[in-house]
C-alpha cells in the first residue's frame, strides 16, 4: 500500500524574519497593565487563533482552550477571582482570554492524529492527561501571545487569580481547567517601567 504521508523538504534554509518583526514580537514587546480604549475587534482574535493552533503540541493533541471575556458584564464575572493588583488593569482591558485545556483533549485524537490509536494511551490515566494536558496547553496560550503580538496586539498574562474562583464560575462541569489569564488590546506604553533584566545565555543555556 502507497504511504500516505508526505515528506515536505527545503532545498535550502529559510531567511529569518525581519528585524522589525523580531522587534515587533520580541525585543520591543512588553507586557502591558495600563491599556489605551480601543477595542478589539473579534476578527483579530480569531486570526491569532488561527495562528496559533498551528504550533506543535503532543500528537496534535491541542488541549487549549480560550475563552474571550469582551464585555463588561463577561469581566464582571472575572472580577471575584482576581488578586487585588490585577483587578483594574483587566477590568481596563478591551479583552481577557482565559486559556485553559481540556481533560478529555484525547477524546479528538481520531482526527487529528489518526496515524495511530493514541487516544488509548490516555483514557482512564488522570495523571497522565493533567500533565500533558496543562504542558501543551501552556505552550499553546504562549504561541498565542506571540501571534497577537505579530497581529499588533499588546499582551499582558497573568498568574494572580483564584483557579477554583475561575473554574466554578466559567467551567462548572469540570471539564475544561483554566491554566493561565491574558490581558489583550493596545497598551499605553506612556505607563510602561522600564524593561526588567533577563538572564544572559550563560546563565541559562548549557550547549553539550
Amino acid at each position: 500500500m502507497a504511504s500516505t504521508f508526505q515528506v515536505v523538504s527545503h532545498a535550502t534554509p529559510r531567511a529569518p524574519i525581519s528585524e522589525d518583526a523580531l522587534d515587533q514580537i520580541f525585543r520591543e514587546a512588553r507586557t502591558y497593565s495600563a491599556w489605551l480604549p480601543e477595542p478589539v475587534p473579534v476578527e483579530i482574535l480569531r486570526e491569532a487563533y488561527e495562528l496559533a493552533r498551528l504550533g506543535p503540541t503532543s500528537a496534535n493533541g491541542s488541549p487549549a482552550r480560550f475563552v474571550f471575556l469582551t464585555t463588561p458584564e463577561a469581566k464582571e464575572r472575572l472580577r471575584p477571582a482576581l488578586s487585588p493588583g490585577n483587578v483594574n488593569q483587566t477590568m481596563a482591558a478591551p479583552a481577557t482570554v482565559i486559556v485553559a485545556w481540556d481533560t478529555e483533549f484525547y477524546e479528538h485524537f481520531p482526527r487529528l492524529f489518526p496515524h495511530a490509536d493514541m487516544r488509548s494511551a490516555f483514557v482512564g490515566k488522570p495523571a497522565r492527561i493533567d500533565e500533558t494536558a496543562f504542558r501543551n496547553s501552556s505552550l499553546q496560550g504562549a504561541y498565542f501571545i506571540l501571534a497577537a503580538r505579530a497581529l499588533g496586539l499588546d499582551c499582558g498574562p497573568m498568574s494572580g487569580f483564584d483557579a477554583a474562583k475561575v473554574n466554578a464560575e466559567f467551567f462548572p462541569d469540570g471539564k475544561w481547567k483554566v491554566n493561565f489569564l491574558c490581558n489583550l488590546g493596545y497598551g499605553d506604553s506612556k505607563k510602561l517601567r522600564p524593561r526588567d533584566p533577563r538572564l544572559e545565555f550563560e546563565e541559562a543555556a548549557l550547549v553539550l
